[in-house]
């Protein structure tokens, strides 16, 4: 059975737990993996899932979000149902306030929904890294009969108190939510793993409409679905758990384990990137049958120079974007963004470096995130001293040193977006 299907995307949160990566940004426009931002992940899911009508509501620092949406994801259509479109934050409400929570964003913004007239619409946040055949989680609606659905993804009880816990029965309907319990109840049949929320949601229309419309009116709700609309429903409506370990994507090998990150904090956005650089890895970019699309440039081949001992330009376990020029430079377990220079004698090792930067002579780089445009000094030296690197730059609990311009007398050339 065909239906129709609008997709919105949730894409206005501050991300603050990421800065400063998030100081000029919003989360979902944060670089990953050389090419790519993170809102690209769920834009490519729905396009590569058939979805073609698509909102992305934003709100905070939202510019570079704005400029890679207009590069990337504004295709034009031969109908008026394929579409993807940002909605700025418009403050519609009655008072006139920014979005006060998820289920806000979207009452906020309910004319669209009202306009479009779809069977589901598929609210979907914009700030996770995963691979995901949405097509599956509608079927799987459909088949239950569900309201609301839900995805979950199975994660290690002892975590339970890091998520939004979903309890649910031996047939995927939801009796309740558990806000970061750790004494959160484990899936069924699985005492070892527990059902975390991802925020991904269908609602049949009917049914989104008439909660929006009551939860806008309880002047004690905080107006958000995790928290307010959904843990009400629990037990009592057809809403049911779907399980992203079932899910399977086109081009992938049978047992191939589905793959989400929650990128929420530093650590966790390191280490999603540097799981795209192992032999086999766990995210795989290069499945052409389910594309990760992004926006095109006309960037020229990276380009490798000079054969000298001790002054050759290579790349070990590295993801290379384009334009990139390692000119007698040796990088390591690291992804490079489009037209990163690392000059003559200099080493950069498991870090992340993002686009226009550049790394001087004989400067050393280790396990180190560079935003747009710095400038490495020539026999500058970051990663080896974390008590002096932490006098001039951002340093993480766990030793990951962040360059940005903020608190650094590095050279930022240009804004960085």
């Amino acid at each position: 059975m065909r239906i129709s299907v609008l997709g919105i995307v949730l894409a206005g949160g501050k991300g603050t737990r990421l800065w400063p990566l998030t100081k000029e940004r919003a989360k979902p426009a944060v670089p990953f993996g050389g090419k790519y931002r993170i809102i690209d992940f769920v834009l490519s899911n729905f396009i590569n899932s058939g979805i073609y009508s698509v909102y992305v509501l934003t709100q905070f620092r939202s510019q570079s979000l704005l400029q890679h949406l207009s590069e990337g994801w504004q295709f034009g259509g031969m109908l008026r149902s394929q579409f993807v479109i940002p909605v700025p934050a418009q403050m519609r409400s009655a008072d006139e306030t920014w979005y006060q929570g998820t289920a806000d964003a979207i009452y906020q913004n309910i004319n669209l929904v009202e306009q479009s007239a779809p069977d589901v619409v598929a609210i979907f946040g914009g700030d996770h890294i995963y691979r995901m055949n949405i097509t599956g989680m509608i079927e799987y609606h459909l088949q239950k009969k569900a309201e609301v659905t839900v995805a979950a993804v199975p994660a290690p009880r002892e975590t339970a108190g890091e998520f939004g816990v979903i309890e649910a029965a031996e047939d995927g309907r939801i009796l309740g939510f558990h806000e970061k319990n750790p004494n959160a109840p484990s899936m069924p049949g699985d005492a070892e793993r527990v059902f975390a929320s991802m925020g991904n949601y269908i609602f049949s229309t009917a049914t989104l409409l008439q909660l929006l419309r009551v939860d806008a009116a309880n002047e004690e709700s905080k107006h958000d679905f995790g928290h307010d609309i959904l843990p009400k429903l629990a037990g009592k409506a057809e809403i049911y758990a779907y399980d992203f370990q079932t899910n399977r994507i086109p081009g992938e090998r049978a047992d191939a384990e589905p793959y989400w990150r929650d990128v929420g904090t530093i650590e966790a956005y390191y280490d999603a990137n540097m799981d795209l650089r192992t032999v086999s890895p766990a995210l795989n970019l290069y499945n052409r049958a389910w594309p990760l699309r992004s926006a095109s440039y006309a960037d020229p081949p990276a380009k490798f120079t000079f054969d000298d001992e001790n002054r050759r330009g290579q790349a070990i376990d590295t993801i290379v974007s384009g334009g990139c020029i390692l000119s007698g430079g040796v990088v390591r377990n690291s992804i490079l963004g489009r037209h990163v220079r690392v000059h003559t004698g200099a080493l950069v090792e498991d870090s992340i470096i993002m686009d226009n930067c550049d790394v001087g002579r004989r400067a050393k780089v280790r396990r180190a995130i560079l935003d747009k445009n710095v400038k490495v000094p020539a026999d500058a030296i970051i990663g080896y001293d974390l008590e002096a690197d932490r006098a001039r730059y951002f340093v993480t609990e766990s030793g990951i040193v962040v360059l940005n311009g903020e608190r650094s007398p590095v050279e930022v050339t240009g804004l960085v977006v």
